[in-house]
């Protein structure tokens, strides 16, 4: 049974996979709690009717969350036909991928002493490695990338709730980050801009035990010409894009802000670029420091 969804009746269907260890039962929880009917352990060939039945129903519900992952084995490989077949039939469809660093897999496959789905007998880090490779073209997909690394259960549900609540009335949310280049740079950003073209309060003693947080470090950054000019034309730069992302049913998205080591520069200037958006009332902003306090 197979039919073009109309805008009208179409649900939204949101498919969660990505990396074992990386939260997919935290995700799945927490999308329960905010209304969504979620199907655990999908093998990809159910993902075309499931969707007809969940559309073609008398009440058809408006949100449905699948979570598919290695766990399906071989039926797994074929996920990423099943996701273009769905788009090609215009169906409300987002693609969510959790990943996480290897050493904070191996540290969560450790602490619940499970070994990896992939290992086989190899090491845990084996399977991390084979199942990373695998899963690389729905990574590509992916319409939101989170990396869990850092987040706990609850700091992950908090995002899954900013990201999907059933209640946020069309609203992007976007998150400002601060980051250190000296650390990498975030995976999940969906853009990423430089501030180390500003001098740096570092080599102020004065100012150096301070970060971007405080007023002191905050005006010397902000009062450089070039911070000025950046912020604006900076700004009216990130509107159309962000626009562009509603307009596309994008619901997060990520600005990452970068300087040297994420204390002074960067903290600093992605505070303002929240303030400057934030009498958008299309946009839920929010600040993260990812950095801060690591020096």
């Amino acid at each position: 049974m197979s039919s073009d969804f109309t805008a009208a009746r179409r649900p939204e269907l949101l498919l969660v996979t990505g990396m074992s260890g990386a939260g997919r039962s935290t995700v799945g929880n927490a999308l329960e709690d905010l209304g969504w009917y979620v199907v655990d352990n999908l093998p990809p060939q159910m993902l075309d009717p499931i969707a007809d039945l969940f559309t073609l129903a008398k009440t058809p519900l408006p949100q449905l969350a699948v979570i598919i992952d290695v766990r399906g084995g071989e039926f797994f490989d074929s996920l990423t036909d099943h996701v273009a077949a769905l788009r090609a039939r215009n169906v409300n469809l987002r693609v969510v991928f959790l990943e996480a660093s290897d050493a904070a897999l191996v540290k969560r496959f450790e602490a619940v002493r499970r070994p990896h789905p992939l290992q086989g007998n190899g090491t845990i880090l084996d399977g991390i490695h084979d199942e990373r490779q695998r899963l690389m073209p729905m990574r590509d997909q992916a319409d939101v990338l989170i990396d869990t690394s850092e987040l706990n259960i609850h700091q992950l549900s908090t995002r899954i709730a900013d990201s999907f609540s059933l209640n946020q009335s069309g609203r992007l949310n976007v998150t400002v980050m601060s980051f250190g280049f000296k650390y990498g740079l975030p995976s999940d950003a969906d853009l990423v801009v430089d501030m180390r073209f500003l001098p740096n309060p570092f080599w102020n003693e004065e100012l150096r035990p301070f970060t971007g947080e405080d007023q002191q470090v905050s005006d010397f950054v902000l009062g450089q010409p070039r911070a000025k000019e950046f912020l604006q034309h900076y700004v009216a730069s990130l509107r159309p894009v962000l626009e562009g992302y509603l307009a596309e049913n994008k619901r997060y998205a990520t600005i990452a802000v970068g300087c040297t080591g994420g204390k002074h520069r960067s903290v600093a200037m992605a505070r303002a670029i929240a303030n400057a958006l934030a009498d958008d009332k299309d946009l839920r902003i929010n600040v993260k420091n990812r950095d801060l306090g690591k020096e």
